[in-house]
């Protein structure tokens, strides 16, 4: 082990970048649908001795040793960005003849953007950097600031942050419903990098201290996750019956307008699909929910649509859809403007509530006017195919629909976001994502989204329901169990109950204090190993 460790820290030039890389890749593993830990264990092992190994001295002077952590930093979250972002470029294949030639940009200019964080993080952790265990504290420290930063920055993309890790076991999870995402993320860090110590730092029996602590906390957390999730499955609310139609409707030429009717004969059928020997289709469901961008056209406008869907349900059910809509401005006013919203259809074919999307997808869902004018002049445009973009809504807030108690709606990827999806000062009964991953195909982009939803229900205490164009469908309980599910990739219906909410967890009351509380200890306990006395003999490695 410290064999390795020597030549990791001693590693310059391209070879520190290489290992650097690799071990940034390998720490992708960690995430969905993969999930295995002990990659990340890996990845944050190397990259705590490759912040051991920044250089000091050169033109830049003491700030030599800052610049040589960051530097290491970009090629870390360089390589953990390109392993575990690369579906991304499956979007830019959809449309190929417009888009291809983006796809670079998407693969490797985005992970190189994020990267930037990366370095910030391991920057920062040097600047706190102390011989033995402590640097342990200055690491997770410093890769969270970066982490949350990530996450909340420049509206913030908060996608396979490192307590991922921990977020898709069941019972690893349970942690989330104290701490939240970056809570977990804090102890993924401080967990997965202390066999660091293995390779430096003390000798004997010493240097076992901290990976042996690492493994009894990991230990005590699966404890509290088998303690906190009941045996025994989430009652159901009474008189709710959902139905969740998946059409796995690929994101190509066939979903156009000129499909219409064919697009809204494959919804149609599928919702009314029979399930059992005693099912009788959507006439047992008292909620249809159907995806994100569910139409190739305006449903508001179209009558021929709304009779079809008032004729499929039975008296007293509601749809819940996303659609697209537009303004309606008076004459000589501005051209419409237009959301991404999700829409509630009365059994009448009444349009009886709506909410508009407010955090969207930058470069995907909207530009600035001036750079969309920009890109039609080369002859090129966006991914949506509405002048500008779309615009957002005003607010998040609750939808009423009759029959479910306050419904939290999230669309597509507003349920990444922590902390997020339940507005302060209400508590709603559900958690509603609708989403359309068909963009990315069967790749890991959407079982990644499936469970930083999925953690949302466990920080909340919520119950999720979630409809998605090609999967992942599901209804989660506030423990983050699926009661129904439609894999990905799978066309079909989920019928299931809505699982109840149960009380509020201490992240939905208290969790920017814990995870703040938490962070600065980190903080603390760098800044006190840091100021010990070193020992008269310096060590060769670790400090």
């Amino acid at each position: 082990m410290k064999a390795l460790a020597s030549r990791v820290i001693l590693a310059s030039g391209w070879q520190r970048a290489l290992i650097g890389f690799a071990a940034g890749a390998a720490g992708a593993l960690a995430m969905p649908p993969f999930g295995i830990l002990p990659a990340l264990a890996v990845s944050l092992t190397v990259a705590v001795w490759l912040v051991d190994g920044a250089a000091a001295g050169g033109r830049f002077g003491a700030a030599s040793t800052l610049i040589s952590a960051g530097v290491a930093g970009w090629w870390w979250g360089f390589g953990y960005f390109v392993a575990g972002l690369w579906w991304l470029g499956a979007a830019f294949l959809v449309e190929a003849d417009q888009f291809a030639w983006a796809l670079p940009f998407g693969v490797l200019g985005l992970p190189a953007l994020l990267a930037v964080f990366s370095a910030l993080g391991f920057a920062l952790s040097r600047a706190l950097w102390s011989p033995g265990a402590g640097r342990l504290f200055a690491f997770a420290f410093g890769l969270t600031v970066a982490e949350w930063l990530r996450g909340t920055a420049f509206t913030g993309f908060p996608w396979n942050t490192i307590g991922m890790a921990f977020g898709q076991n069941l019972w690893l999870m349970q942690a989330a419903s104290a701490v939240g995402l970056y809570g977990l993320t804090i102890l993924a860090i401080l967990i997965c990098a202390a066999p660091a110590t293995l390779g430096t730092g003390d000798a004997g029996s010493r240097r076992w201290a901290a990976p042996g602590l690492a493994v009894s906390a990991l230990a005590l957390l699966a404890a509290f996750g088998a303690w906190r999730v009941p045996r025994a499955a989430t009652p159901t609310v009474a008189g709710v019956k959902l139905r969740i139609m998946q059409p796995n409707l690929p994101q190509d030429a066939k979903f156009s307008l000129a499909n219409r009717d064919a697009v809204m004969r494959r919804y149609l059928s599928i919702s009314d699909r029979a399930t059992s020997p005693t099912s009788n289709g959507v006439a047992d469901a008292t909620h249809l929910i159907w995806p994100e961008s569910a139409f190739p056209f305006l449903l508001h406008r179209d009558a021929k649509a709304l009779a079809q869907i008032a004729a499929l349900l039975p008296p007293g059910a509601t749809l819940i859809t996303g659609a697209a809509r537009a303004d309606d401005p008076p004459v000589g006013e501005e051209p419409s403007r237009y959301f991404n919203a999700i829409q509630v259809v009365s059994h009448e074919g009444a349009i009886i509530a709506t909410y508009d999307k407010a955090h969207l997808v930058p470069f995907g869902e909207y530009f600035p006017h001036f750079l969309d004018a920009a890109l039609r002049s080369f002859g090129l445009r966006q991914f949506v195919h509405v002048p500008g973009g779309f615009d957002a809504g005003e607010s998040r807030r609750p939808l009423a629909v009759p029959g479910l108690p306050p419904v939290a709606p999230t669309i597509c990827y507003e349920a990444i976001f922590p902390g997020a999806v339940v507005l302060e000062g209400t508590r709603p009964g559900l958690i509603l994502n609708v989403t359309n991953d068909a963009w990315f195909g069967i790749t890991p982009g959407p079982h990644q989204h499936y469970a930083q939803a999925r953690l949302r229900a466990v920080e909340e205490g919520l119950p999720l329901v979630r409809a998605a164009n090609n999967g992942i469908s599901a209804v989660i309980d506030p423990y983050g169990r699926a009661s129904g599910l439609i894999p990905l990739g799978v066309e079909g219906v989920l019928d299931a109950g809505l699982p109840t909410a149960i009380w509020p967890t201490s992240f939905s009351n208290l969790g920017r204090i814990f995870f703040t509380t938490l962070l600065l200890s980190c903080g603390a306990s760098a800044l006190v190993a840091r100021r010990k006395p070193r020992p008269s003999q310096k060590r060769r490695f670790g400090q």
